[in-house]
């Protein structure tokens, strides 16, 4: 009986390959113990059967944007949950939440989860698209773009809205200030008695709910449709898909 020793020494030493590069083939999911893949590069062996998959590659360590369809009720980086006990976005992130209409071809690996950070905060009680990556080039864009890039909301109201109120959610006569700033024009059109799409860029926290409150109208439910060129469409609440290469926010 030989002493446990960390799957990637082992697998260092069986490859005669680098420690490092070891851990990148564990943790892309190439390696199986006993028939079974393992992800941990710390997982401890000893007599097992250790093999490296034939298709093993490390020219394909890319890192994933994930888009997730949050529920309401669920936090997304801006607070809300009452007590702290709510579900978290980033706790839906996992294989078996992954969307069956995902067209990426990817496969899910612990790293994609736990190493993605979040990129598009939403209310606890929105609901609708969220962005987590790994990829800087997608963070940079979604944040240092914030105030240009359009974000689509459905928003359902009650109350009566004011004469001129939805001209004035447009801008058509004058702004509004929220928060000391004037905010840039808005896209506000009725979607049906109940319920309106905003079309805005640079949406800031509580600012839907202040415009909806300045023409008489309260908000019940919100939705997130689609964050610049992305949209929510066809996840279902609670499910999650890769970004597709050729996708662009």
């Amino acid at each position: 009986m030989t002493e446990p020793v960390r799957l990637a020494k082992r697998l260092a030493e069986m490859q005669a390959c680098s420690r490092r590069e070891a851990e990148q083939y564990i943790e892309c999911g190439w390696v199986t113990v006993d028939g079974v893949v393992v992800e941990e590069p710390q997982f401890r062996v000893q007599n097992q059967t250790i093999a490296l998959s034939a298709d093993a590659s490390l020219l394909a360590l890319t890192p994933v944007t994930l888009l997730l369809h949050k529920p309401a009720a669920c936090e997304a980086g801006l607070g809300g949950a009452v007590g702290g006990n709510a579900l978290s976005a980033a706790q839906l992130l996992s294989p078996a939440t992954q969307s069956p209409d995902d067209r990426s071809g990817i496969r899910p690996l612990k790293k994609h989860f736990s190493a993605c950070e979040l990129a598009t905060p939403l209310a606890f009680a929105a609901s609708g698209l969220v962005v987590f990556t790994q990829d800087w080039r997608v963070l940079r864009k979604l944040r240092e773009d914030a105030r240009v890039l359009e974000h689509e909301v459905l928003v359902e109201v009650t109350g009566e809205i004011a004469p001129g109120g939805l001209e004035r959610l447009n801008r058509i006569d004058h702004g509004f200030t929220f928060k000391g700033a004037l905010l840039p024009s808005a896209k506000v059109s009725w979607q049906s008695e109940a319920r309106l799409r905003f079309a805005l860029k640079g949406e800031m926290p509580g600012q839907i709910a202040y415009m909806c409150e300045s023409v008489g109208l309260k908000v019940q439910a919100m939705k997130r449709l689609r964050v610049g060129r992305i949209p929510l469409k066809p996840l279902q609440p609670g499910q999650w898909r890769y970004l597709l290469a050729h996708e662009r926010f």
